[in-house]
């Protein structure tokens, strides 16, 4: 959770420096992680919810989750009635109150205000944004989960406990135009549908990585072997840099599988070039700093290993590692003692239809946490030692048959 919480911070910039994120929960509908208490906290505020993101995060299956179904505030009429008879209303009190008049308006302010009174109810109206509310049920026909995007077209509004509240499912917000470029038949690969275990590609000096042959990134620091695990529904290759140019633009026929629409290699350009600037020594150095093995200080090592994210819009991310020497990363051109001198962060260069959907984040360490994981110790087998009963035997066997020659030895 904290990750998260920097993330978004970084994300909403300088604007998001004294905002309170004490609010945000990290919920799974498909596993149903913490939805129980999210419906407790939706049944217990009452009023207006709204599911708000982008097309094809989970709203419709959240909403399913987290509405309160069968429930209303438990109130007890008998107990009402005995109050009403005990302190009656005197309807003859109400009936004889005096009113003073309201000031009367002149015809200008009277058309002025009827207007305004107009534009309101058509603009701003209830059912002016939103469908009309149904009639509350115990148990309403929930949203259509659907892989498609686009199911939900409109908003549906479910009513609970007798008024209390209500809950709002909105269409899902447009993502980019990368669907744009890719074919028909494999916009739906797009959409990550369940957890992905990537694999390690090594990129070595002067080869990239393709993805689909929708995205190429490149190393741009010579001499350095990056690391890449492709959290993304597409197929990865590793090929040269020069052989991944002609690909990627569509200049060369190749067998790599490709999600791209044909006569769109010349839209391929520059996203950006991206650093690997965010420390993952103690998380990658193995047993080295593990406090069960040597437990070293991440200072006292030669070498440091840094990471980051490559985010495709839409699709998932690339986690990139690389291992570098402490003395590489410092600058040439400022002195050591500097305050200001700069570090020369390994770096890559993506490249993407228009040169958009990629960005970057501090890196998640996913391959560590969800990837390949190794087995345990119970479970590992060691090699077994080779058994010496089948090799004696055959050397009595030759022996029989050949006594000659073992008398000559």
């Amino acid at each position: 959770m904290p990750y998260l919480l920097e993330v978004l911070r970084e994300a909403l910039g300088s604007s998001a420096k004294n905002v309170r994120l004490g609010n945000v929960r990290c919920v799974s509908s498909k596993r149903g992680w913490w939805t129980k208490n999210l419906k407790e906290d939706v049944w217990n505020r009452g009023g207006g919810g709204w599911m708000v993101g982008k097309v094809n995060v989970g709203k419709s299956n959240l909403f399913e989750c987290i509405f309160p179904k069968g429930r209303k505030d438990n109130v007890d009429f008998k107990d009402l009635r005995e109050a009403a008879r005990q302190n009656p209303v005197d309807e003859s009190t109400i009936a004889n109150q005096s009113l003073e008049p309201l000031p009367k308006l002149d015809d200008d302010h009277q058309s002025a205000s009827r207007s305004l009174l107009n534009i309101d109810q058509k603009c701003f109206g209830e059912d002016a944004l939103l469908p009309p509310a149904p009639l509350e049920q115990p148990y309403p026909v929930m949203p259509i989960v659907s892989s498609m995007p686009g199911t939900t077209t409109s908003p549906i509004r479910l009513l609970f406990g007798g008024g209390k509240g209500e809950l709002i499912d909105l269409p899902g917000l447009s993502r980019s135009n990368l669907e744009n470029y890719v074919t028909d038949e494999h916009k739906s690969v797009l959409v990550m549908q369940q957890r992905l275990k990537p694999r390690q590609f090594v990129l070595k000096p002067g080869q990239s990585l393709l993805l689909g042959r929708l995205i190429r990134i490149t190393p741009r620091t010579p001499d350095v072997t990056i690391l890449a695990y492709p959290f993304m529904p597409l197929h990865s290759h590793v090929t040269s840099t020069e052989k991944a140019i002609e690909i990627h633009m569509q200049r060369q026929p190749s067998g790599v599988p490709s999600v791209t629409k044909p006569g769109k290699g010349d839209k391929m350009s520059s996203a950006g070039i991206f650093q690997l600037k965010w420390d993952v020594t103690k998380k990658r150095a193995g047993p080295l700093t593990s406090r069960a093995a040597i437990g070293l200080n991440t200072k006292v090592l030669p070498f440091v290993v840094l990471s980051t994210d490559i985010l495709i819009e839409g699709c998932g991310w690339i986690e990139l590692v690389v291992q570098i020497r402490k003395r590489e990363l410092e600058s040439l051109d400022e002195p050591k003692e500097s305050e200001n001198h700069e570090l020369n962060f390994p770096a890559v260069e993506v490249f993407s239809p228009e040169g958009k959907h990629v960005g970057a984040r501090r890196p998640m360490s996913a391959w560590l946490i969800g990837g390949q994981r190794k087995a345990s110790p119970r479970k590992r087998t060691v090699r077994p030692r080779r058994s010496m009963k089948g090799v004696k035997k055959a050397l009595k066997l030759a022996r029989r048959q050949n006594p000659s020659e073992t008398e000559g030895n």
